[in-house]
């Protein structure tokens, strides 16, 4: 651990760090890190936590075997916007407690990623893409307060989503794909003006809400655009997969189980029960257009 860094890294301090694992300069006050810090290809765990930072360097997404990194209670006002292009090895990202508006679309390419904490932020939407993080399963957008009003349809494609915590947002409606999320176990929305589902039915158990959201999406009640437009990706993400191919174990579950404390913890186990309501005929069935008018 590097202490009394005091305004930034020298950059010959760098040079000496080119075979370093782990580098910790939490609690001092950095304003910048060095455009160097991407030499550092062996870094597997980076944490800057502590700092005046308002940026990271883009040459970051140079360190490619990094594994872990840590950039809560800085003065972040947003990230680069490649940093997920080249950090495949990415499993952990905290950034919380800092002035993000938003998280980079790249972000959607960290695929390796298991766990994200982006709480007590000014989050205004979560990127295009979320489906993509097939192995993420804690999930932390809690504390955006008024910025955060909505949730993406991808959220439901996150089969490995264990835990997450949407609390004290100004979300009203869930996405109705979240009905999908089978393996979601620990689950938190206090302090949001949820109306669907509403409130009574989330504090039930994670199985009533399960219940009610699936009911809505595959209902009269769902917009029948959205649901086109999200369905076949869950198809195409092996959200079914479950149901498709019974007995078949999935690739990830020998995950090293990422946790996430502060939960209100719900009652009630994942069920697939719910996915008997939607019509294999409806979903796999050829699309029937109407015929075009000249």
């Amino acid at each position: 651990m590097l202490q009394h860094c005091h305004m930034s890294i020298p950059e010959s301090m760098i040079a000496r760090l080119l075979n370093v694992v782990v580098l910790d300069v939490r609690s001092n006050q950095l304003k910048s890190l060095p455009n160097s810090i991407g030499c550092l290809s062996k870094l597997r765990v980076l944490n800057v936590s502590g700092n005046l930072l308002q940026s990271l360097p883009a040459t970051i997404e140079e360190c490619r075997a990094l594994e872990e990194l840590n950039a809560n209670f800085n003065q972040l006002t947003r990230l680069p916007d490649t940093l997920g292009f080249e950090l495949h090895s990415l499993r952990r990202l905290s950034v919380n407690s800092n002035k993000l508006t938003s998280l980079p679309f790249s972000t959607s390419h960290m695929t390796a990623l298991r766990a994200l904490d982006a709480r007590l932020n000014c989050i205004r939407a979560l990127p295009e893409g979320l489906e993509n993080l097939v192995n993420l399963e804690v999930l932390n957008v809690s504390q955006n307060f008024h910025f955060l009003r909505e949730l993406p349809y991808g959220l439901g494609l996150l089969t490995s989503l264990r835990e997450l915590d949407i609390s004290y947002n100004s979300i009203s409606v869930l996405p109705d794909s979240m009905g999908c999320l089978a393996k979601l176990n620990k689950f938190s929305a206090v302090g949001n003006p949820l109306v669907c589902p509403p409130m009574d039915i989330v504090e039930q158990s994670l199985d009533a809400m399960r219940t009610y959201l699936s009911s809505r999406m595959n209902g009269t009640g769902v917009n029948a655009k959205k649901k086109k437009g999200w369905l076949p990706r869950m198809v195409k993400y092996n959200t079914f997969s479950a149901r498709m191919t019974p007995g078949r174990k999935s690739a990830h579950d020998n995950s090293e189980g990422f946790s996430m404390s502060d939960y209100h913890s719900l009652n009630g186990s994942a069920s697939p029960g719910f996915l008997s309501m939607l019509s294999p005929r409806r979903l796999f069935s050829p699309r029937r257009d109407s015929p075009k008018h000249h």
